[in-house]
């Protein structure tokens, strides 16, 4: 966004507000993504193709909301033959548009209630790990008063465009009040070219809130590898997290855990280990070949992939 807190001038023209190293540090984010969501705002005014340009690289799905399917009928998104396209949409809208993006190949999925929230939960059953919501301010507002929006990424370019109607980052969310705004929490900074990167955690929604266990209580949870008298080892894990993944298994913090001889180990995530235990001890050069991989993969979520991806395809293992 520019300086004064727009995405576009009040005539929608936004090529380019940020620069051209801040748009790669977009596609590289997009390629840590499983899936990066967008409204029909979005679809109608950028026609937008939400690739990482990248080759060979991974091409998370594109996701579109829409209520009414008012959509355009060759828009660049319909186009799935490098990566699925799937769009979210009100049941019963538009059944003749819907049967036509079917028909090239595009995923429709019908909800009661079309809302973040249900789209989020829809992501969850999929097995996406790492959801983009790379929207305009329409969808934005409601993804973030439903809780689904996690960590903020704000690009700020030295610009001013000004305009009244010019559009901005988030909509509507109803606060009258500056004490009302949400604060985000471990905040960084970093310059990108012109343009400054500003990313943090939203606070907590209190109904989110996991309920933390006593110190004495997860005492009793061994976090080493157990022996079983009849069975293989099983591993146990606490943690303390909180619903934004701070310390979670893909909180990106080293762990040293020992290996079959007693050595010391150094995995790059508790997500890289947990996934590599799963094949930890088959004497297949498959599951072998895999436990290497997971332990070179760049982030949490691309281990998760990797582990995930051989666990449905080879359950023998």
């Amino acid at each position: 966004m520019t300086l004064d807190g727009k995405i576009a001038a009040s005539t929608g023209h936004a090529a380019w507000v940020s620069s051209k190293m801040s748009r790669k540090q977009v596609f590289e984010t997009r390629s840590r993504s499983d899936a990066i969501v967008v409204g029909g705002n979005t679809v109608r005014r950028d026609n937008p193709r939400l690739t990482t340009r990248q080759e060979g690289g991974h091409l998370p799905i594109r996701i579109v909301m829409s209520r009414t399917l008012n959509l355009l009928e060759d828009a660049n998104l319909w186009d799935v033959s490098t990566t699925q396209t799937i769009v979210a949409t009100q049941r019963g809208a538009r059944r003749d548009f819907q049967r036509r993006l079917t028909s090239k190949g595009v995923e429709v999925v019908e909800f009661d209630i079309l809302t973040p929230r249900a789209v989020m939960d829809y992501c969850y059953d999929r097995g996406f790990l790492s959801v983009l919501w790379e929207c305009g301010g329409a969808l934005s507002a409601p993804a973030i008063a439903f809780g689904v929006i996690h960590k903020v990424i704000a690009f700020v370019a030295p610009k001013i465009i000004g305009g009244v109607t010019a559009p901005s980052p988030v909509g509507e969310l109803g606060m009258v009040e500056m004490t009302q705004a949400l604060n985000l929490t471990d905040v960084s900074f970093q310059q990108i070219g012109p343009d400054m990167l500003i990313s943090g955690y939203l606070q907590p929604i209190p109904d989110l809130v996991p309920t933390i266990p006593a110190m004495e209580a997860a005492s009793i949870v061994n976090p080493i590898a157990v022996s079983t008298s009849n069975g293989p080892n099983i591993i146990c894990f606490y943690k303390a997290w909180d619903v934004y993944g701070s310390f979670s298994n893909f909180s990106p913090h080293p762990i040293s855990m020992p290996d079959s001889n007693g050595d010391y180990i150094i995995w790059k995530s508790v997500e890289h280990y947990y996934q590599a235990q799963k094949f930890e001890g088959v004497h297949d050069s498959i599951a072998q070949e895999c436990i290497k991989r997971i332990r070179s993969a760049e982030s949490p979520e691309e281990a998760a992939r990797m582990g995930r991806s051989l666990e449905r395809q080879r359950p023998d293992l």
